[in-house]
């Protein structure tokens, strides 16, 4: 037998061993299990499909993962504050204070915002300010935030790491054990875009299984009227189930600014005093409110708009009636639009097994 040929013989030998072993590692890899969202009716029938980002899919592997490091403490310097600790299931998915207070006792400037639906906020602007790009950037953000988990990424994926537990959970969510910031903020990302609200008193309306009381239907007429409650601009109508454009608008609180909102992300001073429009889903459960929460009721945001605008040189011109200081609603009017807010309210959404610490 010649060189060649043995040479030949030996290279095919080791290919074919190699192969071997590449089809028995690639057995072994566990594949999670692909998890689409659950589409509601009144999202599918009115707006676009959810954003989900081609390198982060939806796993039942990742949500669960997702889920149970939303609740972990680990994350946080002293291991005692996890996300759902300014995001808690029974408020929406946000703080029932004010300011949410961070492991060191500071308080932040800003009202939490709720979770829910963010998975068709398509601008894929995040935080009053849309300071973060995407769902699982805006989750980088509280770990190591000074006033909030005042962790470092390094020390909170160690924590991760030294629990058995976590490094087969990401092999199967990610397949590796080692656990890297970016898969811990994967699989939170695939867990809140679970966080599904369409189970509302008007939603069933719009299914045709709920009548609108007249107190109802009379409140969405001011909420649809421009010369009235004038809301339909920055929260939508009827044919956007989010109840939000997920835009940036300055709603004439102040007159001046402490907080320059948009303008401090953006530096454009036309940007100043402008929060992003949170949905008007589930109002019952998410005070106070404004970004920087200082209604503690709906009847105190609703007197805002009738009679409590202030000028300034950025507000939005959606707001049509501020140099009158609001459109002065009648007792009644505000009665009745308080009816219609409330039945957007979702108790099965606070209160669905699958959201809860695990």
């Amino acid at each position: 037998m010649n060189m060649k040929k043995i040479i030949y013989i030996i290279l095919t030998l080791l290919l074919t061993i190699s192969c071997s072993k590449d089809d028995r590692g690639v057995a072994a890899v566990y594949v999670p299990t692909p998890a689409p969202l659950q589409i509601p009716q009144v999202f599918s029938d009115n707006i676009l499909p959810p954003i989900i980002p081609p390198g982060n899919p939806q796993t039942l592997e990742g949500v669960a993962l997702g889920r149970k490091l939303f609740y972990e403490t680990l994350l946080s310097a002293d291991n005692t504050q996890s996300c759902a600790s300014c995001h808690a299931p029974a408020n929406a998915f946000t703080d029932d204070t004010q300011f949410s207070e961070g492991i060191d006792g500071l308080l932040g400037a800003r009202n939490s915002m709720p979770i829910f639906n963010a998975a068709w906020n398509y601008d894929n602007k995040f935080f009053w300010d849309g300071r973060e790009f995407g769902l699982e950037m805006q989750a980088t953000n509280p770990v190591e935030n000074p006033i909030e988990m005042h962790n470092t990424w390094q020390n909170a994926v160690q924590a991760l790491q030294n629990i058995s537990e976590y490094s087969f959970l990401f092999e199967q969510a990610f397949g590796s054990s080692q656990i890297t910031k970016m898969n811990v903020v994967k699989a939170i990302a695939q867990f809140e875009r679970t966080l599904i609200s369409a189970n509302s008193k008007f939603d069933r309306h719009l299914l045709g299984t709920y009548t609108l009381t007249t107190a109802e239907q009379n409140g969405l007429n001011v909420f649809m009227d421009e010369a009235a409650g004038d809301c339909f601009h920055c929260h939508g109508n009827p044919n956007n189930p989010l109840w939000t454009d997920n835009k940036f608008h300055n709603n004439a609180l102040d007159a001046t600014f402490t907080d320059l909102g948009l303008g401090e992300i953006t530096g454009d001073p036309n940007n100043n005093g402008w929060f992003k429009a949170p949905s008007l889903r589930n109002l019952s459960f998410t005070a106070p409110y404004m970004h920087d929460g200082r209604f503690n009721t709906l009847q105190e945001v609703i007197n805002h708009y009738s009679d409590g605008l202030q000028s300034s040189t950025t507000n939005d011109p959606l707001m049509k009636n501020v140099s009158a200081g609001g459109n002065h609603l009648t007792p009644q009017q505000k009665s009745d639009l308080l009816a219609f807010l409330l039945s957007l309210n979702d108790t099965e959404f606070i209160n669905n097994p699958n959201f809860q610490e695990p």
